[in-house]
C-alpha cells in the first residue's frame, strides 16, 4: 500500500498536468484557477486508498477519484456563491475574481467534465460508479438546499442541521470510499461499510469544520474566522448554544443572527464570548467523538488485516484534529 502522501501526490499530479486550454478561455480559466488552488484532496485521496485497501489496481480508481474531486470543487464555485463568501483556501473565490456568471458557468462545466473523467473507468464498472456517484450528487445538492432553507427558517432543530451536514457532506466522504472499494469489486457488504465508515467520519469532519470557523486560525484555516457567525449560519455550535443558554442569552443570541456586522461591528466577538459561556467548544468534540467512535464500529466489521484497519484509522485521527 502507498502512504497518504503518495496517494496526494499522485491526483496533484494529475490535476497539474491537466490545463484546458479550450475556448473560451473565459469559461476555462476559473476552472484552472480552481482545481490547481490545493487543499487537502481528501476525497480523491480516499478514493484511492479504498480502492489499494480492498486490493484493486489504483491506476483504475484515479480518473473516478479525479471525477469526485471536479465534482467537489464544482460544488464550492457555487456554494461561494450562495454564501458570498470572498476567500477559499486562502485566494480569492471564483465570484470574487472573476463574477458570478463566471462561477456559475464554469462550475456547470465542471460538472460534465466529472462526468467524463468517470467514464474513463472500467466498462463493466460504470453501471455501480455512475448510479452512486448520481446518488451522491443529488444528495449533496439536496443538503445545499437544505443548508439554504435555514438561513430563513425560523426554528432549526439540531436533528434538522445533522441531516443537512450528513448529505452536503458527508455522503460524499462516504461516496468517495464507496467508489474505491467498487472499482476494486469489493463485496457489496464492505462497501456498505466502507461508505458508512466514511459517513461517520464526514459528520465529525464538518462538525470540525464549524468549530475551525469559530475558533480557529484565519491564516491555517485558509478562510476569514467568522464566517458562518457573520452570515447567521445556524451551526450546531448556535443551535446547542441555543438549546443550553438561559432566558437572557436566548433573546441575545437570537437578535445577534438578526444583525448584520455592519449594524453590530461586535458581533463575532459577542457570540463567541457565548459559545465559550456554555461550553460549546467542548459540546462539539463530545457530538465529533461519538461519531468518531460510531465510524470505528462500521470499520471493524469490514474485517480488515490490522495494518489495513490502522490506517484508515490514521485517517480519522488525522481529520479529527485538523487545523485548517
Amino acid at each position: 500500500m502507498l502512504s497518504l502522501q503518495e496517494y496526494q501526490e499522485i491526483i496533484k499530479s494529475r490535476i497539474e498536468s491537466k490545463v484546458y486550454t479550450n475556448a473560451p478561455k473565459e469559461l476555462y480559466d476559473p476552472i484552472n484557477y480552481t482545481m490547481n488552488l490545493g487543499g487537502k484532496r481528501l476525497r480523491p485521496t480516499l478514493t484511492l486508498m479504498a480502492c489499494d485497501i480492498f486490493d484493486g489496481k489504483t491506476m483504475y480508481a484515479v480518473n473516478a477519484a479525479l471525477g469526485l474531486e471536479t465534482f467537489h470543487n464544482f460544488t464550492l464555485l457555487h456554494d461561494d456563491i450562495m454564501d458570498e463568501a470572498p476567500i477559499r483556501r486562502g485566494m480569492p473565490t471564483v465570484y470574487k475574481k472573476w463574477d458570478a456568471n463566471r462561477a456559475i458557468l464554469s462550475g456547470d462545466t465542471m460538472m460534465v467534465l466529472a462526468y467524463d473523467y468517470l467514464l474513463e473507468s472500467p466498462k463493466e464498472l460504470l453501471y455501480p460508479l455512475f448510479k452512486a456517484f448520481n446518488r451522491i450528487g443529488k444528495e449533496v445538492c439536496e443538503g445545499q438546499q437544505f443548508d439554504m432553507n435555514f438561513e430563513k427558517a425560523e426554528n432549526v432543530s439540531i436533528e434538522d442541521y445533522l441531516l443537512m451536514i450528513k448529505l452536503k457532506t458527508a455522503v460524499l466522504i462516504g461516496g468517495s470510499l464507496q467508489v474505491g472499494a467498487i472499482i476494486a469489486d469489493a463485496p457489496k457488504e464492505q462497501i456498505r461499510l466502507i461508505y458508512h465508515f466514511g459517513e461517520k467520519i464526514g459528520m465529525a469532519f464538518q462538525l470540525q469544520d464549524d468549530l475551525l470557523d469559530a475558533f480557529g486560525d484565519s491564516s491555517i484555516f485558509g478562510k476569514q474566522t467568522g464566517g458562518d457567525i457573520r452570515t447567521n449560519k445556524k451551526t450546531y455550535l448556535y443551535l446547542k448554544a441555543l438549546e443550553l443558554a438561559d432566558k437572557q442569552d436566548f433573546q441575545r443570541l437570537k437578535l445577534l443572527y438578526a444583525e448584520n456586522e455592519e449594524e453590530n461591528q461586535h458581533k463575532v466577538a459577542e457570540v463567541i464570548a457565548l459559545f465559550n459561556k456554555y461550553g460549546i467548544e467542548n459540546k462539539t468534540r463530545e457530538l465529533m467523538d461519538k461519531y468518531y467512535n460510531e465510524s470505528l464500529e462500521f470499520l471493524r466489521e469490514i474485517n480488515l488485516n490490522q495494518e489495513k484497519e490502522n490506517r484508515l484509522i490514521a485517517v480519522a485521527d488525522t481529520l479529527m484534529n485538523r487545523s485548517n
